[in-house]
């Protein structure tokens, strides 16, 4: 039996619709955790068993993760919450219920950066390692999904570029990193789960094929939309002020501004992309499948 957290979110739905395809094979039984099971999609009902409900909750883990093989687990980034309690404050429940239930393996959605000095002062980035840490420690074998920022994030600027032609970020325009397709990170948990040959506790980097900064992405952008798009670099200051703005928790907007920061200075540069780390969709397919119909609608 493998369990589903977050299952009709970003990096969730991929994975869901990946399980769906293998686990028969593979012999293995589903199950999601989901608040709303009207957001599931037609395809999965009557293939899964739903435990309606947050994961978050203890009496809903408790359930869910009763005759558990392995389990996918994503903290939802709450912004209502500090960093710490949107983490490990959320994910505590569930680490109890691990123990209890004698899971054997959890695959969970995490960050780069551990390697680096940065680790300690990145803020929601240094909130998802402790989170780590939290599950590494009930026992279970546990493998954190090391990701960069997602090409997806993009998705949030649609409308700036379709409309202005422009979008932002707080780092330098040339600083070149890892970016990444959701799709592409549900891929490697997918292949975790069913092979559960994996032992100990540790990082497995998921990065996409290059190394690209603001001011390739907008070259790319460019080319793939037809239409000119440009980086604006935004100062911390002004992101702080916005998020708050937005009514976003003070210590979770900071913990973002320590997180931008952090990746500026190289937080993500920690890790080595090999051919299994190197996650096969290119910015530009993304661009073609996923942005430009967003933009361009």
């Amino acid at each position: 039996m493998i369990v589903i957290t977050a299952s009709t979110g970003n990096i969730g739905r991929h994975l869901l619709t990946r399980l769906l395809e293998s686990a028969p094979a593979a012999g293995e039984e589903l199950r999601v955790i989901v608040r709303d099971p009207a957001r599931l999609p037609a395809a999965a009902r009557g293939r899964l068993e739903v435990v309606t409900g947050s994961h978050g909750d203890a009496e809903v883990v408790k359930e869910a993760f009763q005759g558990a093989d392995a389990v996918f687990w994503l903290a939802p980034p709450d912004a209502s919450l500090a960093p710490e309690d949107a983490w490990s404050g959320f994910t505590r429940p569930a680490a109890k219920a691990l123990a209890a239930h004698g899971v054997g393996h959890v695959v969970g959605i995490s960050a780069l950066g551990r390697a680096t000095p940065l680790a300690g002062h990145a803020g929601l980035v240094t909130a998802s390692l402790a989170m780590d840490d939290l599950l590494a420690g009930t026992g279970v074998a546990y493998r954190a999904l090391a990701g960069p920022s997602f090409f997806e994030n993009l998705l949030e600027e649609a409308a700036s570029i379709r409309e202005k032609g422009v979008f932002t970020d707080t780092v330098d325009a040339d600083r070149r990193a890892p970016l990444v397709a959701v799709a592409d990170i549900a891929a490697v948990a997918a292949d975790l789960l069913l092979d559960r040959s994996w032992t100990g506790t540790g990082s497995v980097p998921v990065l996409g094929p290059q190394d690209l900064s603001p001011n390739d992405l907008a070259r790319i952008m460019t080319e793939q939309l037809g239409r000119p798009v440009r980086y604006e670099r935004q100062s911390l200051d002004e992101l702080y002020a916005t998020l708050v703005g937005y009514g976003l928790n003070k210590a979770f907007a900071q913990g973002v501004i320590d997180m931008k920061r952090a990746k500026d200075e190289g937080l993500d540069a920690d890790a080595t992309r090999t051919p299994g780390a190197a996650g096969p969709t290119t910015f530009e397919q993304w661009c073609a499948q996923t942005l430009k119909p967003a933009v361009l609608f």
